[in-house]
């Protein structure tokens, strides 16, 4: 039986392609900016997972197709969830799956990384980025908490920093985020090929190491790091609590109608 049309479409979202060691993972959905819709976090979730399994990988790319590395949760989606529903369980996952691969994990920006999208960058051992790129925690900005993604978050960023970005939402630079601790380097300009080039500096470093001997080394570094499930529950129950409310769903609405939300002043 030949997959129709829409299964092919569905299959697009995530590409996985290894060469010489290395298996890059590409978020591929322009369209919504790569936005983490049920689909796109069911595709992340299984490519990890397959790579960190794959004896032929010895470091993982995170990278992405179009403008933006990844808009955060699909709020277009979230809006018309049925309420209660908050759509999170598999981010977590994906966080976890990051942490727990058994190679050094590359995250790659080419495009501004928001909310849950800055989560899973986080969650990278190295983050790569490109001078032009933008970073924003906006969940409290369209009424829900960033509550799951600072597991990561908080493990990489100076606690000050964090406060800040985290309770207002505002947007920062590639700099900025260099010096807060959340990005390791910056490429020397916006070219894609500066971004590659750093990319490469990086992997082939790790690929002058032992494979055994990189792998026990990430289990060191990352022993007293807990992201395990019983710290993400109740995260997880105050992140669905919040979606779910009026104040989430109204945010969720007006992301979606392109419209200031509620508690917005006029003029602001």
């Amino acid at each position: 039986m030949q997959p129709s049309p829409t299964d092919q479409v569905a299959t697009a979202l995530v590409r996985t392609e290894i060469a010489g060691g290395v298996a890059t993972v590409t978020l591929d959905s322009p369209r919504n900016r790569n936005a983490l819709s049920r689909s796109m976090r069911a595709q992340l979730l299984a490519a990890l997972q397959q790579v960190s399994h794959d004896d032929a990988v010895r470091v993982v790319v995170l990278t992405h197709a179009g403008p933006a590395f990844c808009a955060g949760m699909d709020l277009k989606e979230t809006a018309v969830e049925r309420p209660g529903h908050e759509g999170v369980r598999e981010v977590p996952a994906i966080l976890q799956a990051i942490s727990a691969c058994r190679t050094p994990v590359i995250a790659a920006l080419a495009g501004p990384a928001r909310a849950g999208g800055v989560g899973i960058m986080a969650a990278a051992d190295i983050v790569l980025c490109s001078p032009n790129v933008s970073f924003s925690f906006s969940e409290v900005r369209i009424g829900v908490i960033p509550a799951v993604i600072t597991v990561p978050v908080l493990d990489r960023m100076n606690v000050v920093a964090a406060r800040e970005y985290l309770l207002t939402g505002a947007v920062f630079d590639a700099d900025r985020a260099r010096d807060t601790g959340l990005v390791n380097a910056v490429a020397e300009n916006g070219t894609p090929e500066a971004l590659q080039d750093l990319v490469d500096s990086y992997t082939a470093a790790l690929l002058l190491g032992g494979p055994t001997a990189v792998s026990g080394t990430k289990r060191i570094v990352r022993a007293g790091y807990d992201d395990s499930d019983a710290r993400f529950a109740p995260l997880l129950e105050l992140s669905a609590r919040q979606f779910s409310s009026a104040e989430g769903r109204e945010g969720a609405r007006a992301f979606a109608e392109k419209r200031p939300a509620s508690w917005v002043a006029a003029g602001n």
